[in-house]
């Protein structure tokens, strides 16, 4: 069993960063394979993939929409996987879930593919 537990929400002015946690763990195994997956829910809209970490080669992939404002990457320890976000905006707000598959997702942006998620973590974007 993998537990994935998000964390780091909170208010932020537009313009400013924020730096989310995923935290994974499957009891004493180190996880070196499958992916973490980013996702955002915006009120009235569907869930979206923001973007995901392959665990086995350390590759990343964004949607377009966040390229060049989202960082994610992992920690040595390989248990904590963080979103780094930049120059947030109105619409950036949102509940953020992280989510975990293994064996890594053929189709990274499909939630469908990711088996153990979290239960999210609230980023609110206000002035």
């Amino acid at each position: 069993q993998v537990r994935v537990e998000e964390s780091g929400g909170g208010l932020v002015q537009p313009g400013g960063s924020l730096r989310l946690s995923c935290a994974v763990s499957a009891g004493s195994t180190v996880l070196d394979n499958g992916a973490i997956g980013w996702f955002r829910l915006a009120p009235g809209q569907e869930r979206e993939v923001v973007g995901c970490i392959s665990f086995a080669d350390i590759m990343t992939y964004y949607a377009d929409s966040a390229k060049g404002r989202v960082t994610i990457f992992r920690d040595n320890t390989k248990s904590t996987v963080y979103q780094q976000m930049t120059s947030l905006r109105v619409e950036g707000a949102g509940m953020y879930y992280c989510a975990y598959g293994d064996p890594p997702p053929s189709a990274w942006g499909d939630e469908e593919e990711y088996t153990f998620w979290g239960e999210g973590t609230q980023v609110t974007v206000t002035s």
